[in-house]
């Protein structure tokens, strides 16, 4: 990472951090800017009786002073500091993952599934040049979003240009709830550009099993 992109990086992180704080300080101002009635003393001074005109027109008077103030602004601040802190959160993640995995050297791995009936999905391992790279236990939730056409990014990292070679196993049930395992693995070139690789799991109506491809975009 060159210094400037450090320096970068810090700059969003010190913004990120000065938005956070001005939200926690503008949240306790609610109690503040409440007004407190103070309690009356034990013994009050005595006073003048105000004229029966002015004792009659302070109720109203207070009714319609309270009716024409304007709404406090508070929460309307509170809100644009958390929509700043989530947006400049995103650039901040946007920009770290460019600077650690820049697009010249940047390769990718998901899976998802194509219907996938005859196969239910526990677990995958993942090997790019025969190093182990990415493991994963699916949850019930996980496989219907799978189902239901979603791709999971598994790994994403850097990779030198030539050639290269990933495998992925996966582990779950097969036809007739027997434990099945698979591999499947592809040689791919990496260039100058971001590499995506899919590893993809469908159904063969033909044969009535499960089949396993990767496809590198």
């Amino acid at each position: 990472m060159t210094p400037r992109s450090l320096s970068v990086l810090a700059l969003l992180w010190v913004g990120l951090a000065t938005l956070f704080f001005a939200l926690m300080a503008a949240l306790p101002a609610t109690a503040s800017e409440t007004p407190v009635t103070p309690a009356a003393s034990a013994t009050p001074a005595p006073t003048p009786a105000p004229a029966p005109a002015a004792a009659a027109s302070a109720p109203a008077t207070a009714a319609s002073a309270a009716a024409s103030t304007p709404p406090v602004a508070l929460d309307a601040r509170v809100q644009q500091l958390k929509a700043d802190v989530i947006r400049l959160n995103r650039d901040l993640l946007v920009l770290e993952e460019e600077l650690l995995f820049p697009a010249g050297t940047q390769v990718a791995l998901f899976v998802s599934m194509d219907v996938g009936r005859l196969f239910e999905l526990e677990s995958v391992q993942i090997k790019l040049d025969d190093k182990l790279v990415a493991t994963h236990l699916y949850t019930p939730l996980e496989v219907q979003a799978l189902h239901r056409g979603g791709m999971q990014r598994v790994f994403v990292g850097n990779l030198r240009a030539g050639k290269h070679q990933v495998a992925a196993f996966f582990t779950g049930r097969g036809p007739h709830e027997r434990d099945y395992k698979r591999g499947a693995s592809i040689e791919f070139e990496k260039g100058t550009e971001p590499r995506y690789i899919e590893l993809r799991i469908k159904d063969t109506q033909a044969k009535l099993q499960p089949e396993f491809e990767v496809k590198v975009w």
